[in-house]
């Protein structure tokens, strides 16, 4: 069974406005609504790509309820822990001015609310996969993702873990199965530029040698590079196409990218579905479907060869 785990999900409100201006009253040309977070994300992916998961996480207030609701809608499992003061945050997407968002907080999560999901967490078993995503409410305890891979460290449980910065680098003691940061997010840690594929290789080693099992670094418009536990390096290319909705592409590389090794236990095949899958999303309004991913999956092979 694969776990996402979500601190801080979130209504999605995605619109587009033409010809946007500060100071006026703009309307928007179209409008969205999704139930967001990372991990939320994957479980979608992973759904649509009819591999069954469990989301976890906490939903507070009316917000929470219509996350819950849109997700068992579309039919991901989920498994929130209700907080009962506060409200699940709304994340507002502005499309028109790419890469601009403005995020809200969420709910304060009590130290007894954080006590019922490491409960939760203990109840996985070998071979189980935990996708650790996404930022941290204030409220929390900055080491909780460390915390919790302590807790579950040698009971043959898959982390996946797709964070930031200190978030990141406290789990790499742990050997997570796979870290994804992007290459600006890894050029960050170690105080670099990272513009080519080439330029990332000895960095995501690097991460390697600090304890991560497989790096995948996505690159938007540049492609991916996977430096897996097995010695190989997989590069390539991001698939030809029209960025749409950068909402939720690294996730679905992510999703994609387990979906591939579960399948297949090959390191190859699971990096060409994960960018398969990122650019599907990237070049769909929505998370990508099983067949937007498998169309741009024979583009990228067809490419290769």
């Amino acid at each position: 069974m694969i776990y996402t785990v979500t601190f801080n999900p979130s209504l999605d409100y995605i619109v587009s406005v033409e010809d946007f201006r500060l100071g006026l009253t703009n309307r928007t040309s179209s409008e969205l609504i999704l139930p967001g977070g990372k991990g939320t994300n994957v479980s979608t992916v992973l759904m649509n790509l009819g591999i069954e998961s469990t989301a976890l996480g906490f939903v507070a207030g009316f917000t929470g309820d219509e996350i819950v609701r849109r997700l068992e809608e579309m039919g991901v499992i989920s498994d929130f822990i209700q907080i009962e003061e506060g409200i699940s945050r709304i994340n507002l997407k502005l499309k028109s001015i790419d890469g601009t968002e403005i995020n809200g907080c969420g709910p304060h999560i009590s130290a007894e609310k954080v006590a019922v999901l490491m409960d939760k967490l203990q109840k996985l078993q070998q071979g189980d996969v935990l996708v650790l995503a996404g930022s941290i409410p204030s409220s929390m305890p900055n080491d909780i993702y460390s915390s919790i891979m302590e807790k579950l460290q040698g009971r043959g449980i898959h982390i996946v873990v797709d964070a930031t910065k200190d978030l990141l680098m406290n789990v790499l003691q742990y050997h997570p199965f796979l870290i994804k940061p992007n290459n600006h997010e890894l050029g960050e840690i170690f105080q670099v530029e990272l513009k080519t594929r080439e330029d990332v290789i000895p960095y995501a080693r690097k991460m390697q040698e600090k304890g991560a099992r497989n790096v995948l670094v996505s690159m938007a418009g540049q492609g991916a590079v996977l430096v897996a536990e097995n010695g190989e390096v997989y590069q390539s290319p991001a698939p030809k196409g029209t960025l749409v909705n950068g909402v939720g592409a690294g996730d679905s590389m992510v999703a994609g990218f387990m979906a591939g090794w579960m399948q297949k236990q090959d390191y190859e095949y699971a990096f060409y579905m994960g960018l398969a899958s990122g650019s599907a999303s990237a070049f769909s309004e929505n998370l990508a479907t099983k067949q937007e991913i498998e169309t741009v999956y024979q583009s990228i092979i067809e490419e290769e060869i």
